[in-house]
């Protein structure tokens, strides 16, 4: 044993030719089996990171069966809710006048006041209509007095109007002869009609002009 190790520490590395067969063949199969065990982990890392790859797919597409299947099995709920919706959504435009009939409309808010007894100092529709992709509102300003009475009357009324009207930005002052005043923001509006949708979706689709011109 000792004649080894003796053997082993006068090797030349610089020189293997010149070494004892043995261990000539000690080393070659050393370096064999490194070969073997670098390229083994090589390989192996690559098969890991590949499998690896693999399950993350494997977990994604189970997880969009999964809400497919969901989908597939509340499609008869779903489609029930998207007709209430459209249902809903064809009732509330039913609430907004035309084009044509919002003058009748205005007229109708300046009648709900008079038939209440209020007087109006100020009943001004504005010039023009604040505008969406599909609807347009039309502010009214209005100043009216009357009782207490008279104006929570007229706001009821307003309120029950076959088409949406709001009344916002209220002020309430007390007069002298004890009646009040009132200023409101009346708003209501109406649903734009196809030719105007389009040019509302082709004005929002336009680039803006340097300098806002």
């Amino acid at each position: 044993m000792n004649q080894w190790i003796e053997q082993l520490k006068q090797l030349d590395p610089k020189n293997p030719s010149n070494w004892p067969w043995p261990f000539r063949a000690g080393a070659l199969l050393l370096l064999f089996i490194g070969i073997l065990v670098a390229g083994w982990f090589l390989l192996f890392s690559e098969q890991r990171a590949e499998l690896d790859k693999e399950q993350q797919k494997e977990v994604e597409l189970k997880n969009t069966f999964i809400e497919k299947k969901k989908l597939a099995v509340n499609l008869e709920a779903y489609q029930q809710q998207r007709a209430e919706i459209e249902q809903s959504f064809g009732a509330l435009l039913k609430q907004l006048p035309t084009k044509s009939e919002i003058e009748a409309l205005i007229i109708d808010i300046n009648q709900a006041g008079l038939g209440r007894g209020l007087q109006f100092e100020l009943f001004k529709p504005a010039q023009n209509e604040n505008l969406t992709e599909f609807y347009a509102e039309k502010p009214v300003d209005l100043k009216v007095t009357g009782s207490y009475h008279d104006l929570g009357a007229f706001s009821s009324d307003v309120s029950k109007l076959p088409r949406i009207v709001l009344l916002s930005d209220l002020k309430i002052e007390n007069l002298k002869d004890g009646t009040l005043s009132m200023e409101a923001k009346a708003k209501t509006y109406r649903y734009l009609d196809p030719e105007e949708i389009a040019a509302q979706r082709k004005t929002a689709k336009s680039p803006a002009k340097p300098g806002g011109k």
